[in-house]
């Protein structure tokens, strides 16, 4: 991601704009909420008939108002129809690119952990499998994904105007789950404390 996508999202997430954070807010919230409601199939042709039937209304509209008036304006949407739509190959490469470093991380991530190479790194993985198990039967994908939709757009903000209350938690668990993997790793044979 380049420089001026991360500082665009990160205005976005942070309600730098109001407008313009609320209508992908709402679209994305929107758009979640009926997927967890409808088929993916069924939302997509809702919101590809929504949209053409309002392209279709204007260009009729369009229509009626030129003959009414007499004018030579020509197509409402020739600007958009005469732009390139194509994806450069070189952004496509860039993404494809990026995208396989990050397998690749994870496949060797996963290799590590489920091999075993550092039994306290294998037990902490399998102890978040574990929890997330009782997520599973809680919640579902989707219901995670609005979740972490709506986090996204609030937790920014929250952080930003109690930074000073959370760092100061966040830094006492963090000393208490240290102390407490050091009790741990300490009472398994072969499992060395990590240096920092």
């Amino acid at each position: 991601m380049s420089e001026m996508d991360s500082k665009q999202v990160v205005e976005l997430l942070y309600w730098r704009d109001l407008q313009r954070t609320g209508v992908v807010f709402g679209a994305g919230l929107f758009l979640l909420l009926s997927l967890s409601m409808c088929s993916i199939i069924s939302v997509l042709s809702y919101v590809a008939l929504a949209l053409l039937s309002v392209t279709v209304s204007f260009r009729i509209y369009k229509g009626i108002l030129q003959a009414v008036q007499k004018s030579e304006d020509g197509h409402p949407f020739k600007m958009y129809l005469d732009k390139d739509t194509a994806l450069p190959a070189e952004m496509v490469h860039k993404y494809s690119d990026s995208t396989l470093v990050h397998i690749n991380t994870v496949i060797k991530e996963l290799r590590r952990l489920f091999l075993v190479e550092d039994l306290v790194d294998s037990l902490k993985f399998a102890v978040l499998m574990w929890i997330l198990t009782y997520v599973g039967a809680l919640f579902n994908g989707l219901t995670l994904i609005i979740l972490g939709f709506i986090g996204a757009f609030s937790c920014p903000v929250i952080y930003e105007k109690h930074q000073a209350q959370i760092d100061h938690y966040y830094g006492l668990v963090n000393k208490q789950f240290k102390d407490v993997v050091g009790k741990i790793q300490a009472k398994i044979p072969g499992a060395k404390p990590k240096t920092e």
